[in-house]
């Protein structure tokens, strides 16, 4: 199936998940942006995919929003949004962390998405639908100790994704969270883990390329993907 002709965007997208969401996403034919904080990061996904960056601190209102004017002016439309910047949290308990890590945290992981789907959501309903994908994590349906803030940001967004996708399935738009579990990237801790065998980013990708590609009557509002062995 391709997908030529439309338009996706993947925030966090110049390493780790976001990278490969964008390698499943080209391959499917769709004008792929990638954006992110670092251009620096955002570069070395380009060379390697066919691809456009644009720098964005989701965490901004009006960076997103300049986003969505570029977007808006450049493409006219936009068909996939995968809410995929996230920071992690994994210091100690709770009582512990300091204040600013609590804001940074959630304005990313929580907030961030807010602003996005705030943005995109009406340019994506002028145009006649589309999907929205939040990446969320198995911290989200599960407790995590000295991890706690950042399981709470991840069930805040999975209430959330679940909420929008009522408020949006009447505008023929489907919206699904994915919820990864140990997965090879820089983002959370793997001590004593073997990377062999912890997911690898583009497994995400790979259900990210199977939610755009349901037949229209379906939409799966979520997706746990696990290791198949325990690493």
């Amino acid at each position: 199936m391709t997908l030529k002709g439309q338009v996706a965007i993947v925030t966090g997208g110049g390493r780790g998940i976001g990278a490969g969401i964008a390698r499943s996403l080209t391959a499917l034919g769709t004008t792929t942006i990638i954006c992110g904080r670092r251009r620096d990061r955002l570069e070395q996904t380009v060379r390697e995919l066919n691809c456009e960056a644009m720098v964005c601190d989701v965490s901004d209102w009006n960076s997103v929003n300049q986003l969505a004017s570029r977007v808006k002016d450049t493409f006219g439309r936009l068909d996939i949004l995968v809410n995929n910047a996230g920071i992690g949290g994994f210091g100690g308990p709770l009582h512990t962390m300091p204040l600013e890590n609590w804001d940074a945290l959630f304005n990313t992981n929580l907030r961030g998405v807010f602003y996005t789907v705030r943005a995109f959501a009406p340019l994506m309903i002028s145009g006649g639908g589309g999907h929205i994908i939040n990446i969320s994590s198995i911290a989200g349906k599960n407790p995590l100790p000295n991890g706690a803030a950042y399981a709470a940001s991840k069930w805040g967004l999975n209430g959330l994704s679940y909420s929008i996708a009522e408020e949006l399935r009447g505008h023929n738009m489907r919206v699904s969270v994915v919820c990864p579990g140990s997965t090879n990237t820089e983002l959370s801790p793997h001590e004593g883990k073997n990377p062999n065998k912890m997911l690898q980013p583009d497994d995400v990708g790979h259900v990210v390329a199977m939610l755009v590609t349901q037949a229209p009557q379906s939409f799966a509002s979520e997706v746990i993907i696990r290791p198949t062995q325990k690493p």
